[in-house]
């Protein structure tokens, strides 16, 4: 674990495509135990806050959705005429889709930082959950994201933190990159690269202060974030002017 190298820019998207493809069928129950089932109140948090803050939105895409979690939250909610879920995994999507059974959501495959299938302003609330940091450019995505937000439109980031206080910092890389890869390989059967890419994706990613500052640069407004469990997790909420 200790000998893991990240991919390359260049390397980054195709890799993480086929990783996870691989790893989907443990993906759920991996989330579950590397968190204690604790991300499923933070995803509920990421609908409930990106509600408030458009309460007649129509419209919702979830970015990077994985296996469906936040996008099955928010086909639940009646006002939301029109749910995307879009993710690079195909595997993904196909643990996503009885998630959504019977639901009016539209799942498929694409590349968050070209979302070239959407109008500018196509959606009042997008969301991404553990996705942003797989990106192999950041800033592009956000722009992207901000392109196909309508204005007054609202941006739900949930991703791994850095832990505050920093003397708990040292418990927190412990766990993080010592202990979930274990749970991974638990749950698949056997060792698989991406449960220690999952961990060690964290250290080019920037942190909550960062983050908020880069999403103002681009050109997002009333930026904040919420910490859960000192920062482990971090979600940052952001706007579009109107």
């Amino acid at each position: 674990m200790n000998q893991y190298q990240l991919p390359s820019q260049e390397k980054k998207p195709e890799y993480v495509r086929q990783n996870f493809d691989g790893i989907a069928k443990a993906y759920d129950r991996f989330n579950d135990w590397n968190s204690f089932f604790l991300h499923r109140k933070w995803k509920d948090w990421v609908v409930r806050k990106a509600l408030e803050a458009v309460p007649n939105a129509k419209s919702a895409l979830d970015l990077c959705c994985g296996t469906g979690d936040i996008t099955s939250r928010l086909s639940k909610h009646p006002n939301l005429e029109t749910v995307v879920g879009l993710d690079f995994s195909e595997q993904m999507l196909s643990y996503a889709f009885p998630k959504v059974e019977g639901k009016q959501v539209n799942l498929i495959v694409g590349d968050a930082m070209d979302l070239k299938q959407f109008a500018d302003g196509s959606f009042d609330i997008v969301t991404m959950g553990f996705g942003l940091r797989n990106v192999s450019d950041l800033r592009l995505c956000l722009k992207e994201i901000k392109r196909v937000l309508k204005e007054g439109g609202v941006y739900v980031n949930l991703d791994v933190g850095r832990v505050r206080p920093r003397f708990l910092k040292v418990f927190a890389d412990f766990y993080f990159f010592k202990i979930v890869p274990l749970f991974g390989y638990l749950l698949y059967g056997k060792q698989n690269e991406m449960f220690d890419y999952l961990p060690h994706s964290s250290k080019t990613y920037p942190d909550q202060e960062t983050l908020k500052t880069i999403l103002e640069e681009v050109g997002f407004t009333n930026v904040w974030f919420q910490n859960f469990v000192f920062g482990n997790a971090v979600a940052h909420v952001a706007k579009k002017a109107n």
